[in-house]
């Protein structure tokens, strides 16, 4: 007998549906899997004998034949298990026909039947609800990631023996009941906080205008200045996601294997910070199955890179285009995959060797030749796309101690909000959210300049040696500084300090 189960797969962040066609004929007892599977894949056999004979079920000896179609998809996932389980049933008998007809079925098997976690349930089911299915079976331990998505009817059972008597009539279950976002978000807070950093106001404010305009910030300074601190304090002045943004960084998560299963949905912004020994392959993506790296799984939040130049300068270089496309793509063998990079880049670096190069408390031991060798491992054009350079030094007793506190992330977080919301009113007729993202189009419409500003731009580009690419830098940041000001149009004021934070850069190469 024949039979047919719908079930999807993932292809990057692409779901596709997945036709499984199970016959059982008489001859030499065998099981074979066809349709352009991977070895995860072709495992499955062995995880569905044992798992349906330990449930308690027949398993048919006799010629069995799985097609998963398309044939020209690599599938190479284990979440083909329960499918292929409840087609040999179906097959066989021992499930009633047509009761799986309208449901997608996903799911990896254990050899006793019970049903394991599976990476990409969202991803799969969004793409199966705009394909117009609306039943799905999943495991229980998936249920606070399927729970979030709306309009679903979706079963999360345990094992193999839950699976078939729900599709036999024999036992009852209940739908999973849909979670709130909002309520979800309301719960989630910061670990770090900008009320616990003391001094480096330079720094802070340079590090507000990067927010509030989604720039790239590199923070150049001596080792115990404050940089790593101030960092991670950045999740707790960037706005709140949408729903919309949870989504898109949750099936990266997922897709990744490294969402909570408990909280089901990622509702504050990543921060991602790998190590310096980090590969090319970890940093933007790639391997055997095209994973997402790094920097897609900072996708909608801050990707740092701490101690900047220790990394590689080949995987360095390979940011490049991400950080102008937005995107990255992924080209292997078997599939070409692209995965969101929507970051903000946030970079650490000490001026030389030792650290203390340009220091008002500390002397550097280094020599001329060793200074230039260290910084000129970030390469000119890297630096270009980053629009914002802020000395960070260390800070005397008096600050630590004897310093009014500073303000708290919620007070700099409603400022950033305040400017993210006129970027949005902005760009609500354009492909994009803030000021970061502006093309030239943009730049000439919205970043007019008026004598005095033009001349003292024409200044700094010709003094410092800039790119085209640092002056339409110059012109973003000014941009956001205006906004942060409820200023309309650009002054001299905010090209000024937009300057200010592009010449940190060649002060040090110029070494």
């Amino acid at each position: 007998m024949l039979s047919k189960i719908t079930s999807f797969g993932l292809d990057g962040l692409i779901g596709y549906e997945a036709v499984l066609e199970t016959d059982i004929n008489a001859g030499l007892p065998a099981v074979d899997i066809v349709g352009l599977v991977g070895q995860s894949v072709k495992e499955a056999k062995e995880r569905v004998r044992s798992a349906i004979k330990n449930s308690g079920y027949d398993y048919p000896i006799k010629k069995i034949t799985v097609n998963i179609a398309p044939a020209d998809i690599k599938k190479d996932s284990p979440c083909f298990d329960l499918p292929i389980a409840v087609g040999i049933l179906a097959a066989s008998q021992q499930i009633a026909e047509n009761s799986y007809k309208d449901f997608i079925i996903i799911g990896e098997l254990s050899l006793d039947g019970s049903l394991r976690h599976i990476n990409g349930v969202m991803p799969m089911l969004i793409a199966a609800f705009q394909s117009g299915f609306k039943k799905f079976i999943i495991p229980r331990e998936n249920s606070a990631e399927a729970a979030f998505i709306e309009g679903l009817e979706i079963y999360a059972l345990q094992n193999l023996t839950e699976v078939c008597l729900f599709l036999n009539g024999s036992a009852a279950f209940a739908p999973l009941q849909f979670s709130s976002y909002h309520s979800a978000l309301n719960l989630t807070r910061a670990s770090s906080d900008f009320s616990d950093v003391r001094g480096q106001a330079k720094a802070k404010r340079a590090i507000e205008i990067a927010v509030a305009g989604g720039h790239n910030i590199l923070m150049i300074g001596p080792p115990g200045a404050g940089k790593t601190m101030i960092a991670k304090c950045i999740p707790g002045i960037m706005p709140s996601m949408t729903f919309e943004e949870a989504i898109e960084v949750t099936k990266i998560h997922s897709v990744a294997g490294v969402l909570n299963s408990d909280d089901g949905i990622v509702t504050m912004r990543p921060f991602r910070s790998p190590h310096h020994t980090a590969t090319t392959v970890a940093l933007v993506g790639g391997g055997v199955k095209s994973k997402p790296g790094e920097i897609s799984l900072a996708h909608n939040g801050v990707l740092f890179l701490d101690e900047m130049p220790e990394y590689s300068r080949y995987t360095l270089e390979t940011l490049r285009q991400p950080l102008e496309d937005k995107t990255v793509t992924v080209s292997r063998a078997f599939r070409t995959v692209e995965y969101p990079s929507d970051i903000m880049l946030v970079a650490s670096m000490n001026p030389c060797p030792c650290g203390n190069f340009g220091s008002k408390t500390q002397k550097c031991s280094c020599s001329a030749i060793a200074i230039h060798k260290y910084l000129n491992k970030l390469s000119g054009p890297l630096l270009d796309r980053i629009d914002l350079h802020v000395e960070v030094d260390g800070i005397a007793f008096e600050e630590m101690y004897g310093g009014q506190k500073s303000e708290t992330s919620e007070t700099v977080k409603k400022r950033v909000e305040e400017a993210r919301d006129i970027q949005r009113k902005r760009f609500e007729n354009e492909p994009m959210y803030t000021n970061a993202s502006m093309n030239n189009p943009q730049l000439s419409k919205y970043c007019k300049l008026d004598q005095v500003s033009e001349k003292l731009l024409e200044t700094a580009f010709k003094k410092l040696n800039l790119t085209a690419r640092a002056l339409t830098r110059i012109l973003k940041v000014a941009r956001t500084i205006a906004d942060m000001e409820g200023i309309a149009d650009i002054k001299s004021d905010q090209i000024a300090e937009a300057v200010q934070y592009r010449s940190l850069d060649r002060k040090y190469r110029l070494v």
